[in-house]
């Protein structure tokens, strides 16, 4: 009963008042392990990556619901770009959770109440200054605190230097967020859906001056450098989730 609540069972919108996506490329021997069964890496060219997501969010509470009674909230999480093969055949692409943090208790609460997003409590401060959005998170014992400077007003005309993408076109395909997020369930070995729906999502790339991330200091990451594959940012966005769907694992993902 308990697996059941967990799996993003009521659809939840919200508004993106912000958003900065910082997507870091890895060998795909660090990253595979990472994934449950019935998930593959979503990959460039032998190379895996991982998103850090940093949304200032607006108003979230069940779609129909008054906007009153909606939550603002900092959230900050940790994806790897991954695929899932329905059993018919059918390739998606989605994100796979690894941590998440907020500056809401409340959010931590029922975000780990209805998903497996496993939400940890977090102190932010972001502040927007002429052309550039510094974001500073401070986590218990420092196990994710995070520091970034980004030129926001300016967009970026190529990939970070060091990139594996040839150009923007390439970045943008691993730019998130992608159509679904996957939530493996190990009670009943199903994989839950939940498909993210929005609206002008065109978002822009921007320029890196400063990024420190101690979620990547740590095993498995640090067995390589953290190389910035790409980032980007977009605001002013409404954004909503479906209610999450059980999909069985395909026998080759099983």
């Amino acid at each position: 009963m308990f697996a059941a609540l967990r799996r993003h069972p009521v659809p939840i919108q919200a508004f993106f008042r912000q958003s900065l996506v910082l997507t870091f490329a890895y060998p795909e021997e660090i990253l595979r392990p990472l994934l449950p069964p019935g998930l593959t890496l979503d990959a460039f060219e032998g190379v895996g990556f991982l998103a850090i997501a940093l949304v200032q969010t607006e108003g979230l509470r069940p779609v129909g619901f008054p906007k009153a009674l909606g939550r603002d909230f900092f959230l900050s999480g940790y994806r790897i770009f991954s695929r899932y093969r329905r059993p018919d055949g059918a390739e998606l692409r989605g994100l796979r959770i690894l941590r998440s943090d907020a500056d809401s208790r409340l959010m931590v609460f029922g975000g780990n109440l209805l998903t497996h997003y496993r939400y940890r409590k977090c102190e932010v401060s972001s502040v927007r200054t002429t052309g550039a959005l510094e974001i500073r998170i401070t986590t218990p014992n420092a196990e994710a605190d995070l520091f970034v400077r980004a030129v926001v007003d300016t967009p970026a005309l190529a990939p970070p230097p060091g990139s594996p993408f040839p150009d923007l076109k390439t970045a943008r395909k691993f730019s998130g967020p992608l159509p679904f997020t996957f939530d493996y369930e190990p009670e009943t070995r199903q994989m839950v859906l939940i498909e993210g729906v929005r609206e002008d999502w065109n978002p822009t790339p921007v320029h890196v001056e400063e990024a420190r991330a101690a979620f990547l200091e740590k095993p498995p990451f640090n067995a390589a450098p953290a190389r910035l594959a790409n980032a980007f940012f977009v605001e002013n966005i409404p954004y909503r989730w479906k209610r999450g769907l059980v999909a069985p694992l395909s026998e080759a993902g099983a």
